[in-house]
């Protein structure tokens, strides 16, 4: 498959990721007695996911996420050539994903930009969480996604459940860690938010990313340490 078409497959899938799970936070998680809160949107992130492996997993391995992207290429199961358009093309489906967000949410007469799902510390967590502890929760969670998805894709691993085993996990850190740092492990899903949301969110914005880059780089180290052996692509072990 071309790289042209396994980064768009990256766009698609980014795009629904964060359309998927920023929007279950601002449109259905918006009404208190109605709403989903925190279980239902830590699902919905988790269910984008699940459904997005199972759709473009055969074409580019479904990463949306640049933190992902680097822990693959540390791991090796990805090559570092193809490493920054896969980032480009993550980033991009972020934003346009937001700005269709955003357009739908501002179609309420009483519409306010609020948050927009960004990703905070400090003043801007939501449980007021310090900047150390949002720093750490953030590296210590996108090191463990990345141990998950490492694993479950592994040749010895039992095939054909990897995506559910993804999606469970990122649900599972949604639900440590929505109080914390409103959940980013992700870069991409953090940018298009805050350029959306402005000031605060883009200056509290580095955070997001060197945070989960850096827990993926530790992901990817001890699974070389630990666990791994010669290994296929990723996208080929999702298409088993």
């Amino acid at each position: 498959m071309p790289l042209f078409k396994r980064a768009l497959a990256e766009f698609f899938g980014t795009f629904w990721l964060v359309f998927g799970g920023c929007g279950s936070a601002v449109l259905a998680a918006a009404f208190p007695e109605h709403g989903i809160h925190f279980v239902g949107v830590a699902f919905a992130f988790g269910l984008t996911v699940l459904t997005m492996a199972f759709a473009i997993g055969h074409i580019s391995g479904c990463h949306l996420n640049p933190a992902v992207s680097v822990g693959l290429v540390v791991g090796k199961r990805f090559p570092a050539s193809e490493l920054l358009a896969y980032i480009i093309a993550q980033v991009v489906g972020a934003i346009v994903a937001s700005g269709v967000l955003y357009v739908i949410a501002s179609g309420k007469p009483d519409f306010v930009l609020g948050g927009f799902a960004s990703n905070g510390y400090g003043a801007h967590s939501p449980g007021g969480y310090s900047l150390v502890a949002c720093f750490l929760a953030e590296v210590v969670l996108t090191c463990f996604f990345l141990l998950v998805i490492l694993g479950s894709t592994d040749q010895r691993a039992p095939k054909g459940f990897a995506p559910i085993a993804i999606g469970l996990c990122l649900t599972l850190i949604h639900l440590i860690s929505i109080p914390v740092t409103n959940t980013s492990v992700n870069p991409a899903r953090s940018t298009g938010p805050a350029l959306f949301v402005g000031g605060w969110a883009i200056a509290q914005l580095w955070l997001f990313w060197v945070a989960p880059i850096l827990g993926a780089i530790i992901g990817g180290l001890i699974s070389n340490a630990f666990f791994a052996t010669p290994q296929p692509p990723l996208r080929e072990e999702l298409s088993r």
